[in-house]
């Protein structure tokens, strides 16, 4: 009678996260994200009381479905962290899913979102100028893999990276293999602009408002006088120029501590003179 009703219990949670899932689902479809992150922390809780699920790993008779319910879940989990544009609930339910489709391998069918998501992780590590990890996780993939879009398309953004080749980062923006892709391709065009910015910066003197307006890919000299304000505060507007002086990296030798140092040794040699 007790494993009847354990039985049961089991059953009745799973049909309940079913039951939340879809719910989740429609309330992500019409932007209510506010009920979806609430159906999501609620969704967490009653997978914690599934014995199926990682690491335990136990041998339900639900374990199957369980595993699958389990795993949309967190997918919709990172795409729902996308939506809300939370960075470290993205990180967080994503390696809580890759441990899904890493360890639930002979046990449950593959996901036919896995490449995509893992395309998603591939890609977060780009924006956040990760490459050694970028690589790591890359050489983990199945050789088949490589050849799906999501996962080209990450590929070949981080050789784009790797050469310089700016143009054809900002130019990928428009061509997303997947939907979920937006959010984190704005992040990485922002990670581009800062490297152009610090380049022009080493390279220019000054730069006229058309030129750096082209150059950071903005489309109006009203976006590119935020962008000074709001991330590079050093640069100064004079005549019709943006000028790069304040934001040189200073001479050590011009450091207020080394004058201090160099009039210190000066009054001490003056001393030793009259000594």
């Amino acid at each position: 009678m007790k494993r009847d009703a354990a039985s049961q219990s089991m059953d009745s949670e799973l049909e309940e996260a079913v039951c939340k899932l879809v719910w989740l689902n429609f309330a992500c479809a019409r932007g209510d994200l506010d009920s979806g992150a609430a159906l999501l922390a609620e969704l967490k809780v009653l997978l914690t009381r599934l014995p199926s699920l990682p690491p335990s790993f136990e041998k339900t008779p639900n374990a199957v479905e369980e595993l699958k319910i389990a795993r949309a879940i967190y997918e919709n989990a990172v795409i729902l962290s996308l939506k809300i544009k939370d960075r470290e609930a993205f990180e967080r339910n994503l390696c809580q899913l890759k441990e899904f489709y890493i360890n639930t391998c002979g046990i449950i069918a593959p996901s036919p979102d896995e490449y995509p998501f893992l395309g998603l992780n591939l890609l977060r590590l780009l924006a956040e100028n990760r490459i050694a990890e970028f690589h790591t996780e890359l050489e983990l993939l199945p050789l088949e893999a490589l050849n799906h879009p999501c996962i080209k398309y990450a590929v070949e953004l981080e050789q784009s990276f790797m050469e310089g080749a700016y143009n054809q980062l900002i130019n990928a923006h428009q061509a997303v293999p997947h939907e979920t892709y937006v959010y984190l391709m704005d992040l990485l065009a922002e990670a581009v602009r800062d490297e152009v910015a610090e380049c022009s910066v080493e390279a220019y003197d000054y730069l006229p408002i058309n030129v750096a307006k082209k150059m950071l890919k903005f489309t109006s000299d009203q976006e590119l006088l935020e962008y000074i304000s709001e991330e590079q505060p050093e640069w100064e507007i004079k005549d019709c120029s943006v000028h790069f002086d304040m934001a040189k990296p200073k001479s050590h030798m011009d450091l207020p501590s080394f004058k201090l140092i160099k009039q210190a040794l000066s009054y001490a040699r003056e001393l030793e003179h009259i000594v």
